[in-house]
């Protein structure tokens, strides 16, 4: 599967990825393991698709990274990162996985932001996504599993609480 928007091309993520995804991970997650809702996920060896641009040079780093788990009717976003904000590389991994996740039976798309990720949150309702849940001081108990997580997040927000966003498929 690979789609094109402007000036992007997405593919799926394969073997020969891992490295440079788990790399990737380290940087902008802080690990390749990521807790969501008490389970915990190596998320470089999730399947999921990264976003390059057409026109980029074999070495340039990604536009866009996503992972994702499917379990029975749910299919679950476990990572997204954009780094070329406001060009539809979010939309498009988003769009990419919710059709991967409609191929395979899934009836509903999820995902775990944290309380201080404002941005995340305003961007997914734009996209169609419900807020759904609120898991008070979940974070407490994800930090057992994780110990990286920190206490403070963006803006200097306390982190605390999972917010869970759904939509239906």
């Amino acid at each position: 599967m690979s789609e094109e928007n402007k000036s992007y091309t997405i593919r799926p993520l394969d073997a020969s990825d891992r490295n440079w995804v788990a790399h990737f991970l380290d940087q902008h997650w802080g690990s390749t393991k990521i807790v969501s809702r008490m389970k915990t996920y190596y998320a470089h060896l999730l399947p999921g698709f990264v976003v390059e641009r057409v026109d980029a040079p074999d070495d340039a780093p990604p536009a866009g990274l996503i992972t994702y788990h499917i379990e029975g009717k749910s299919c679950e976003i476990i990572t997204l990162n954009s780094l070329e904000e406001g060009q539809g590389v979010g939309t498009l991994m988003i769009e990419t996985v919710k059709a991967v996740a409609k191929e395979n039976g899934c009836k509903r798309l999820w995902l775990i932001i944290t309380n201080d990720n404002l941005n995340a949150l305003k961007f997914y309702q734009k996209r169609g996504f419900e807020l759904v849940a609120v898991h008070r001081n979940a974070l407490a108990e994800s930090r057992k599993l994780k110990p990286q997580i920190p206490l403070v997040g963006l803006d200097d927000i306390p982190l605390r609480d999972e917010i869970e966003l759904e939509i239906m498929l």
